[in-house]
């Protein structure tokens, strides 16, 4: 469901709703949809929100929402002009056959706003347009213009109610406009509204510590950060008192320079997420902000929220969690490679600041590697390899390496999942805070999972339950050298986590009460969270009361843009292997079968310098982790696909040799 459809369902009050939602809840009013009852407005009984789908026979259903609910039939003549994926308010109508039926009386949220469509001529010369998720021809029309004069491969942005176009994107031809389809695609936004520049550039530029008099002072403690070197803002520093096993982590302050319904925060909830693609970040919150003042840069004052969590010496178990404003002053800026060597190296040789740091920034390090031999023993460890991108100046790809966690990775990450957890356990989790959700699987598709696995002589005879099936089959997959393959597998079994107002745990991570608290900078799951809790500290009870009566919808909200900021992310990349495939029709490449689909197609991973480019083949031949020959021969660049065609098998020893 959409937030506005959940604000309608649960029941909200007229100051609630979003300036774009207010015209449709205005209509639902004055049509009689919804009705006031106990001071908030939601949907009268003959109505229900909910995502519109349509299937193969023109029929559409809206899912129930709740059990005592059945789906809600919707006969074509019923649908208006709603489109599959929008979201609509359905009226309850009595069908022909006596059985409940509905009939649509609003579009609250369409599925697409506009097509990203280009220019194009077919194998006997037709002018065309065409859609470039699909491929298949749409309209367009452009006051004034004969779109035929466009160069062929002009991308078109057009708006899908009149097909008038709203933009002209670039073309095909020029790999620059590769970032351009991603954002549009997905909806994730270049450019901050003026307004929301005007607000960030009137935010003050320095801390004054005595400003803040209310505010707990720790500039003395030897705060640092560890971060990528290419990082630009930085929401976390830590400290650790070795003597007293005291670790705090000071998080950006974001909550305090972000006020409710400004320019910015408008902008940042309607972004959700900073997108980061291989050559820019296209932040949550404007660079004034995000890379300046609630950046916690070296050796300058700022302001944070900080987690202070007292360890057990022996056990490392949590026995007290505090949560306060402070004033910080990093000492120094590390980069994951230098902490790396320092670990590896044992190194004594550092002098001044970064001698001091050490001192507890090691001993640290071993900490941490005791909380993540202990957190997986109820959790999974999963290898997943993360590819990163590079490109020039023409924004063609150059090369590609695979980032995988290391000892300073690690630090850091057991240091933020402490700091979260603390965070989530501040609530009973029945609707009263901000979750980060990883339901358990089910034991049916993990078995499904078992069943495809067979087929490449993987078998576990015995297990209990999902998590000890998951066990097993990571314990054998490792034993055939499968590992990292499998992982993928299983991790594609599972449902993604998400954000939620009702906890019902994270399983990936094996903890009963998680959430995000580290990344306001870039998440706006985290700056409510920071919201939320002080709401707490402060006894603020009309805030709290706002922010939880609007706490499901945010969590639906955040959950829909995530996706999408990944989409584009992922989009983005694929464009690029597309263009690099393009360049290598004909040519043979070693891969690995890593999906069988259902309809005889398979998909392979290219063992070749350039990492993770996926190619699309024929499953006649191939089964499971076989390793073959392929000759790529289509590069679709507009659908970002590659094809290619199965040349020969080859032993795994074969592969190993090479």
């Amino acid at each position: 469901m959409s937030a506005f459809s959940i604000q309608l369902t649960n029941g909200c009050l007229p100051s609630d709703i979003e300036e774009s939602d207010k015209e449709a809840f205005e209509a639902l009013q004055k049509m009689g949809a919804i009705e006031e009852k106990h001071g908030l407005w939601k949907l009268s009984s003959l109505y229900r929100a909910g995502r519109l789908y349509i299937g193969k026979d023109s029929r559409g259903y809206v899912e129930a929402e709740l059990k005592e609910q059945r789906d809600l039939m919707i006969e074509p003549d019923n649908l208006d002009k709603a489109r599959h994926g929008d979201v609509v308010v359905v009226k309850r109508i009595i069908a022909k056959r006596g059985r409940a039926s509905g009939k649509i009386v609003m579009i609250i949220e369409k599925a697409f706003l506009f097509t990203i469509a280009y220019t194009h001529k077919d194998e006997s010369g037709n002018f065309q347009i065409l859609n470039i998720r699909t491929g298949e021809p749409t309209n367009a029309v452009m006051e004034g213009m004969d779109l035929k004069a466009f160069h062929l491969g002009t991308v078109l942005k057009v708006d899908v109610d009149n097909d008038k176009v709203i933009e002209v994107l670039g073309n095909l031809a020029d790999a620059k406009v590769d970032e351009k389809i991603s954002l549009a695609l997905y909806d994730r936004p270049d450019e901050f509204p003026p307004e929301c520049i005007v607000q960030a550039k009137a935010v003050e530029s320095e801390v004054t510590k005595a400003e803040h008099p209310d505010r707990v002072d720790l500039t003395d403690l030897d705060f640092c950060t560890i971060d990528p070197v290419t990082a630009k803002d930085f929401d976390d520093a830590i400290y650790f008192d070795l003597k007293n096993y005291i670790l705090y982590v000071a998080i950006a302050d974001v909550s305090h320079y972000v006020e409710y319904f400004t320019p910015i925060d408008k902008e940042a909830k309607k972004r959700g997420f900073t997108t980061y693609l291989p050559h820019k970040a296209f932040p949550m919150l404007p660079r004034q902000l995000s890379e300046n003042i609630c950046s916690l840069k070296p050796r300058v004052d700022r302001l944070a929220f900080v987690s202070k969590i007292s360890l057990d010496k022996k056990t490392l178990k949590p026995y007290q969690e505090e949560f306060f404003e402070a004033v910080i002053h990093s000492k120094h800026r590390f980069n994951y490679d230098e902490v790396d060597a320092i670990i590896k190296t044992n190194t004594k040789e550092a002098t001044g600041v970064v001698a001091r740091l050490l001192t507890w920034l090691l001993p640290l390090q071993e900490i941490t590697q005791r909380l993540h031999h202990e957190r997986i023993k109820q959790g999974f460890d999963f290898r997943s390899e993360e590819i990163k991108l590079t490109i020039d100046a023409n924004h063609l790809l150059v090369s590609t390496q695979i980032e995988t966690g290391t000892p300073s990775h690690s630090l850091i990450e057991e240091c933020m999942l402490l700091a979260n957890q603390a965070a989530a356990k501040r609530f009973e989790g029945e609707g009263d805070g901000i979750f980060r959700i990883h339901e358990p699987p089910q034991l049916a598709k993990m078995e499904t999972l078992l069943t495809e696995l067979a087929t490449i002589g993987l078998y576990v005879e015995s297990y209990e339950d999902s998590p000890s099936l998951i066990r097993a089959v990571q314990k054998e997959a490792q034993k055939m050298g499968l590992a990292a393959e499998v992982d993928a597998l299983i991790i594609k079994s599972m449902k993604q986590a998400s954000y939620a107002a009702y906890n019902v745990g994270h399983f990936g991570l094996g903890f009963g009460h998680y959430s995000h608290f580290t990344s306001p900078i870039r998440r706006y799951s985290d700056l409510i969270l920071h919201r939320l809790i002080k709401t707490q500290l402060r006894n603020d009870e009309q805030e709290a009361e706002y922010l939880l009566r609007n706490i499901e919808p945010l969590c639906a909200r955040v959950s829909e843009l995530e996706r999408e900021e990944v989409k584009a992310e992922w989009d983005f990349r694929d464009r690029k292997f597309a263009r690099w495939a393009a360049t290598r029709i004909g040519e043979v490449f070693d891969a690995e079968i890593v999906e069988i689909g259902e309809n005889n197609d398979a998909k392979a991973v290219l063992r070749t310098d350039v990492q993770g480019v996926a190619v699309h083949l024929r499953a006649d031949s191939v089964m499971l982790f076989d390793r073959i020959r392929v000759r790529i021969n289509e590069a679709n660049i507009p659908q970002a696909v590659i094809m290619a065609e199965f040349v020969e098998k080859l032993s795994r020893e074969a592969t190993e040799l090479s």
